[in-house]
């Protein structure tokens, strides 16, 4: 309905008053100083409750701050890993919040994401910090989209930063995973980074490893450990590896070492029996891993890189690429995109057994007497770096 109002300085307005459908449903109320112009709205209103498309003139009135609030209690803390929830919460409170949390979801068009991506690149925020922000927005917009909050996502028309291309990896042979182990201080030390370097795993499912999944020819994954909580795997699948003999060896001598622990137990565990926090893989790889590595002669490596030696062991054994990249867990179009170069440098050679190539690195490496696990290993990882 239309009401012609008369404010106090003499001026008349026009009223459009309408309901949405649906029970229960809210007034609305908008002003028009012209009554040609309130005549036209109440006859698109009436278009629109017709045809159904009554309830999208309201959508999208909330502020982004109010839907990112609903986003992340509905679907980000149900459905994400704790660790990109941390990334995200900073990412958010940093960049986003300030510059975009006080827009209504309908006034967020492509030119209000460009001109944002624009003020972060006059701040000199890099390029892969750009890129994830918008990737971030992007999920939050596009859950408002799913939902019916909003029509399109606008983030989607916007470029993003190109992904900067990364350094070709290039895999620790035996001899060097070797020269590392022997410098671990413990047996406990030394067995993890052989499950890294001669399984592949990365290090949040090698810390998430329980004895029952090592089995006799294989090591089943299907966990991951991130900020001390035990949740999925990366890939959200699980899969297994092959047991490389040497490996078995040395899980079986750490098992014994430690006192023979039960199936549901963790191989790597903190003192007291439960998944490390972050700090305790921070300690352990700045203060134990990384000073070693150096001394080794291995330069400034990280954990996650051994790997590689896993997955170029696999191809020196003439491993099909949907072998290597099942093992690895990758999709076989991201271990080609990855390890491409490694097949093309091993093109034309012999294969080489994964084992013996293990075994003969470890012949060839002095043999120091590593001493047991001690009580020392009893104490709080953030004394030890463990």
């Amino acid at each position: 309905m239309i009401e012609k109002r008369t404010l106090k300085n003499g001026r008349n307005v026009y009223r459009v008053r309408w309901r949405d459908a649906g029970r229960g449903s809210g007034e609305h109320v908008r002003s028009f100083d012209r009554q040609k112009d309130a005549v036209t709205f109440e006859t698109d209103i009436r278009r629109r409750k017709q045809l159904g498309e009554l309830a999208e003139m309201e959508n999208g009135r909330e502020t982004l701050d109010e839907w990112a609030r609903e986003w992340w209690q509905s679907y980000a803390e149900p459905n994400l890993a704790a660790n990109t929830l941390v990334y995200y919460a900073g990412a958010w409170d940093k960049h986003i919040l300030p510059r975009l949390g006080e827009y209504e979801l309908r006034r967020i068009t492509p030119a209000v994401i460009a001109e944002f991506a624009d003020e972060l690149r006059n701040e000199r925020v890099g390029a892969p910090t750009i890129r994830k922000v918008l990737s971030l927005l992007q999920g939050i917009l596009g859950r408002a989209v799913v939902v019916g909050r909003i029509k399109s996502n606008p983030v989607a028309a916007v470029r993003k930063p190109a992904q900067a291309r990364s350094r070709a990896v290039r895999p620790l042979t035996p001899t060097m995973v070797e020269k590392l182990r022997r410098r671990m201080p413990t047996e406990r030390d030394a067995t993890l980074v052989s499950v890294l370097a001669y399984a592949g795993l990365r290090p949040g499912e090698a810390l998430a490893l329980t004895w029952a999944d090592v089995g006799k020819r294989t090591i089943l994954i299907e966990r991951s450990i991130a900020l001390g909580e035990v949740k999925e795997t990366k890939t959200g699948k699980s899969r297994s590896v092959r047991l490389l003999a040497p490996l078995g060896s040395d899980l079986k001598k750490l098992r014994l070492r430690v006192g023979r622990p039960g199936g549901e137990e963790l191989v790597f565990p903190r003192p007291d029996g439960g998944p490390w926090l972050d700090t305790d893989w921070r300690n352990w790889r700045e203060r134990v891993f990384q000073p070693q590595a150096k001394a080794a002669g291995l330069g400034a490596i990280r954990p996650y890189d051994l790997r590689h030696s896993f997955v170029s062991l696999l191809i020196a054994e003439r491993r099909t690429i949907i072998d290597v990249a099942r093992q690895a867990g990758h999709s076989p179009t991201m271990a080609l995109n990855t390890y491409g170069h490694v097949f093309d440098e091993l093109e034309g050679t012999k294969p080489a057994s994964a084992e013996e190539l293990i075994r003969k690195a470890r012949v060839s490496q002095v043999r120091p007497q590593r001493r047991a696990v001690s009580s020392k290993e009893n104490k709080n990882p953030a004394e030890r770096g463990f």
